[in-house]
């Protein structure tokens, strides 16, 4: 099994190669071909169509792994085992193995024999760059400081498609847009090179500027918000605070102190509550435009 893997990777990242257009169905590698003329009416659309453009299974217009390839090869698989359709060794090595089909591993359901699913790991796509913004997917590869966009991408049912002029310049200009450190221009190729200043990986490593901590400020869902760190889980939470009409009687003694025992303030000490905020508010009066500080309890 681990020879028939190697031997299926190896002819699923072979280039295609181009078929001299003679008929001889032999030149660009041997496609499936029919065996019984009757029984055209059970190949489907899909299949028809690499046997009518002479083009190996391997070497399939759906996107590898879509479910339109899929389908391709349990259909391809099925007519072959009956002795309905003839194909190449490479392309009989590829049905030989449960391609196609799918198993569970840890309670979710996965495909067999799928050995591209390790080798584009580290592919990614512009959606998963830059969100849904692509009515299309192009697929690439970060090269250390350059990616680059090959001129086919694909339809949402795995067909392949070209790089249109107009995706183009958005893709140019998304990177421009989102990615300031990018230079993105069209290649010789048809597609797009992109040259970046540092690697994309440190790019998304890059962490958000953290808000200001232990700063009240006015607005929000209350009257005022902080940014506090959490000390069990590390990460920044927002607190809203108050109500309002607070500034008539945040200098009122009396106010203050019924405050500070109805809420109990002395007990309030943990910083990621509403209630330790509340009961410090005349501590950040200047910074909340309440007057001047005071280290007192509400």
């Amino acid at each position: 099994m681990t020879r028939l893997r190697s031997l299926i990777k190896e002819v699923l990242s072979q280039p295609k190669k181009k078929d001299c257009g003679c008929g001889c169905n032999d030149c660009g590698g041997k496609a499936p071909i029919l065996t019984e003329g009757k029984v055209k009416h059970l190949i489907s659309e899909g299949l028809q169509y690499h046997m009518d453009k002479k083009i190996q299974l391997h070497e399939s217009v759906y996107r590898i792994g879509s479910e339109k390839h899929f389908k391709l090869i349990r259909e391809a698989r099925a007519l072959w085992v009956r002795g309905i359709i003839d194909v190449s060794e490479d392309d009989q090595a590829i049905l030989e193995t449960h391609l196609g089909n799918f198993g569970l591993y840890e309670g979710e359901s996965v495909p067999l024999d799928m050995p591209m699913v390790n080798e584009i790991s580290d592919t990614l796509t512009i959606r998963d760059l830059f969100g849904d913004d692509f009515p299309f997917d192009y697929i690439y590869k970060p090269e250390s400081n350059q990616i680059i966009i090959p001129r086919e991408g694909y339809n949402n049912d795995g067909t392949l498609f070209d790089m249109k002029d107009d995706w183009k310049e958005k893709i140019i200009r998304t990177f421009q847009e989102k990615i300031p450190n990018s230079v993105a221009k069209p290649n010789m190729g048809g597609g797009i090179t992109v040259n970046l200043k540092e690697s994309l990986n440190e790019s998304k490593k890059k962490k958000k500027k953290d808000p200001p901590i232990g700063k009240p400020k006015r607005g929000g869902s209350k009257a005022y918000y902080v940014y506090v760190r959490d000390p069990k889980t590390k990460r920044i939470k927002k607190v809203s605070f108050g109500s309002g009409g607070l500034r008539a009687k945040i200098k009122n003694p009396k106010a203050r102190k019924a405050f500070a025992a109805r809420h109990k303030c002395s007990q309030k000490n943990d910083r990621t509550k509403p209630s330790y905020w509340s009961c410090r508010l005349p501590r950040y009066a200047k910074q909340l435009g309440l007057g001047s500080n005071m280290n007192t309890f509400w």
